[in-house]
């Protein structure tokens, strides 16, 4: 699996939510890395812990930055979020309580996640914010 290298194509044009992406690709990266090396799973659990929790931030990043500008999309972003945590939640508890490890098609799902909800969603609030700031 390859890595995700930080490009203009993923900018939304607003530098906050830019740097909080690039973290969230490092620890992707970070992941992606532990997998390929085989890594322990305890390891691996650590990482994809840091990897929700730098996204849960994020998530609640973005959220506030939709309330203070009055984003009308709010409602249907913070569910795509709740949706995209639980996911990824779902997936670690699988890792932890089924003893396995984490396997390339789980990599393929969280790149996916990852990327698509910055091409789609997060590309429509950076155009509305970039308008709004």
């Amino acid at each position: 699996m390859k890595d995700i290298i930080w490009s203009k194509i993923l900018s939304v044009g607003v530098d906050e939510i830019d740097e909080d992406h690039r973290k969230l690709v490092t620890v992707f990266n970070i992941l992606n890395h532990a997998v390929a090396d085989g890594e322990s799973a305890e390891y691996l659990a650590a990482v994809l812990d840091e990897l929700i929790h730098c996204t849960v931030w994020h998530f609640s990043h973005e959220e506030r930055l939709m309330l203070k500008h009055d984003y009308k999309g709010i409602a249907e972003h913070k569910a795509e979020h709740q949706d995209l945590i639980k996911a990824a939640k779902e997936l670690q508890q699988k890792i932890l309580h089924a003893d396995s490890a984490v396997a390339e098609e789980n990599i393929v799902f969280l790149e996916h996640w990852l990327t698509e909800h910055i091409f789609t969603s997060d590309m429509r609030l950076g155009a509305f914010l970039a308008r709004a700031i």
